[in-house]
């Protein structure tokens, strides 16, 4: 039991590195076809944050293993394969329900990260990217790492879903990661600048989180930084701020955090 259990953690662990690469490798070379120049200089940062993220790929993939090979062994999980056992139209309502308690639990663990404490412990990694590219998307310490790698794994026990829906919510997991830290926006302006990107989040809000730091906090939705008093609007590429000494939110938030 044991050997298999490490052979599926392996394997989800190589699957999430994998996904990793050839994610933020499609985007980094969008991004060099169509803003040349842009990562110019930055060749040190990103082998630091292909480093962290390939670590963090083991982190992601030792629970999915466990929880996989739980699945297809024990029955474990409310994750399903048959289409009939729940109607169609339950579908895209996983998907939401699974995005949208992603995105709460996202918010919240990524405030406690902003407290100073936490900041210095754990989430200056990711923002020691200045400014991010997108091979940073999961460039986390290894205590960040593992906040972000049990949410899935959890939610599968609580909220049924059928495995190609859950395949979906792990695709979208990772373009919304990768795409938020490119530097640049890739969605059309009525995603980020009209009335639907006043509820989506793309790269044009996460850049202001790291200009800023304490705001922004969110991962797909604006709900909760809109609820809490934290959205503080879309960032400008035009100034990247690179050499920007990363700190923790301001005291006064971190006061109102948990």
């Amino acid at each position: 039991m044991a050997l298999a259990i490490l052979i599926s953690s392996l394997a989800m662990t190589l699957i999430v590195g994998l996904r990793y690469l050839a994610a933020s490798g499609a985007f980094a070379l969008a991004t060099r076809l169509r803003h040349p120049g842009l990562y110019a200089g930055l060749d040190r940062q990103v082998r630091r944050e292909i480093g962290w993220s390939l670590a963090s790929a083991a982190i992601y993939g030792i629970p999915a293993g466990v929880v996989a090979w739980g699945w297809q062994n024990h029955g474990w999980t409310r994750v399903y394969s048959d289409i009939a056992a729940w109607p169609l139209w339950y579908l895209p309502l996983s998907v939401l329900l699974y995005l949208c308690a992603h995105d709460a639990w996202f918010y919240w663990t990524h405030r406690l990260m902003h407290r100073p404490r936490w900041f210095r412990i754990a989430h200056a990694v990711h923002h020691a990217s200045r400014p991010p590219t997108a091979w940073a998307a999961m460039s986390f310490h290894p205590v960040e790492a593992l906040t972000g790698a049990i949410v899935i794994p959890l939610l599968v026990f609580l909220i049924p879903i059928h495995v190609g829906a859950l395949g979906l919510v792990l695709t979208i997991m990772t373009l919304m990661g990768v795409t938020n830290h490119m530097g640049w926006e890739i969605f059309p302006r009525f995603m980020h600048s009209g009335p639907l990107g006043g509820w989506l989040i793309t790269a044009s809000h996460h850049q202001r989180h790291h200009q800023l730091y304490g705001c922004n906090y969110g991962l797909y939705f604006r709900f909760w930084d809109r609820l809490c008093g934290t959205d503080k609007g879309l960032g400008d590429f035009a100034h990247r701020g690179r050499g920007a000494v990363p700190r923790a939110a301001p005291r006064s938030d971190a006061a109102r955090q948990p």
